[in-house]
């Protein structure tokens, strides 16, 4: 017998198609309730781009402790949201929806009733569990207009008070950012139709081999007659929904009170308009591309104890300054 090694490509991911919707859906069953903060579990974001970032580091017992260092942060823009529907539940089962916008930009993407009904005398006799259908403002950034619409829960112990006190008001992000870790829900960019050397990482075949060097040597077997799912072939690579745990606040504020675009904006993106948010590490996607926030499901050690003081963002130019600055303190 041959060595044996594992397969090509991870059965995690499987299976690897285009995603139908730009906003994944979430587990809300996972997401951990704090009593002691009340509000909703999710924000629509658009990405902005990456940067370096200058901080203090405060973190205990780190080495870096009280220096200043330049870490990769990925910068995301919140607009405000609004609520669209009241979705009610009954033992995991939705029992009916409640449309209570009627704003004109959603009529570019649904079909709204003429005559809005009073919630109140809409609200289901039986149910154990609310949650919200919200849409982003998305015309408050210079992305789109089109707003994104998606479905997110509620962290209260009176769930329809908490409803109603945001009916027809826009929810900002500092209602929301009180959470030093965020778990971010997105989609990668999209690559396309791609070979099996790209999307599953086999090796290449000799250089005079029969029919191709950048394919399996054998797509199966004679008995049984047909190709399984294990094969490695070409396809879809990328726009697959993917979610980064545990990324670090580094800060957010609103562009009006501290603006961090760069005199010629980002790039591929613009300027920001509205509020911001700061991450550390990467985020998945291209520039403009929608990310939903969560709180973080399983906080590890090693991120909740980092502490980082902003001082600003660099500028591009700048780079390779700190690069030299960066090389003569190793």
């Amino acid at each position: 017998m041959g060595a044996k090694r594992p397969r090509f490509g991870s059965l995690q991911f499987y299976p690897r198609k285009r995603i139908e919707k730009f906003i994944p859906s979430v587990n809300w069953s996972t997401i951990p309730r704090d009593t002691k903060n009340p509000g909703i579990l999710g924000f629509i974001s658009y990405k902005v781009g990456m940067a370096t970032a200058s901080v203090k580091d405060s973190t205990e017992h780190s080495l870096t402790k009280g220096k200043k260092i330049y870490i990769p942060v990925t910068i995301l823009e919140v607009p405000n949201m609004k609520i669209f529907a009241v979705r009610f539940y009954n033992h995991g089962i939705p029992v009916k929806d409640i449309i209570v916008s009627h704003d004109k930009e959603l009529k570019k993407i649904l079909k709204l009733p003429k005559n809005p009904k009073v919630f109140e005398s809409e609200i289901p006799k039986e149910y154990n569990d609310i949650r919200i259908i919200v849409y982003s403002l998305a015309k408050q950034t210079t992305v789109k207009k089109t707003p994104d619409i998606t479905e997110i829960a509620i962290n209260s112990e009176d769930k329809l008070g908490l409803v109603k006190s945001l009916l027809n008001k826009e929810i900002s992000f500092s209602d929301f950012n009180k959470y030093s870790l965020l778990d971010v829900r997105g989609l990668t960019t999209g690559k396309g139709l791609v070979g099996p050397v790209k999307r599953f990482g086999i090796g290449l075949k000799g250089h005079k081999s029969e029919k191709g060097v950048r394919r399996p040597g054998s797509l199966a077997p004679w008995h049984p007659a047909r190709v399984t799912f294990h094969t490695p072939m070409a396809g879809q690579l990328g726009l697959f929904t993917r979610v980064h745990y545990n990324l670090k606040v580094i800060t957010s504020g609103n562009s009006n009170e501290k603006n961090i675009t760069p005199g010629t904006g980002f790039k591929h993106y613009g300027k920001i308009k509205s509020n911001y948010l700061v991450v550390k590490g990467s985020v998945q996607g291209p520039p403009k591309r929608q990310i939903l926030l969560t709180p973080s499901f399983r906080q590890t050690k090693e991120q909740a104890k980092k502490k980082y003081e902003f001082q600003e963002i660099i500028a591009w130019k700048q780079n390779y300054s700190i690069y030299l600055e960066i090389r003569k303190q190793m």
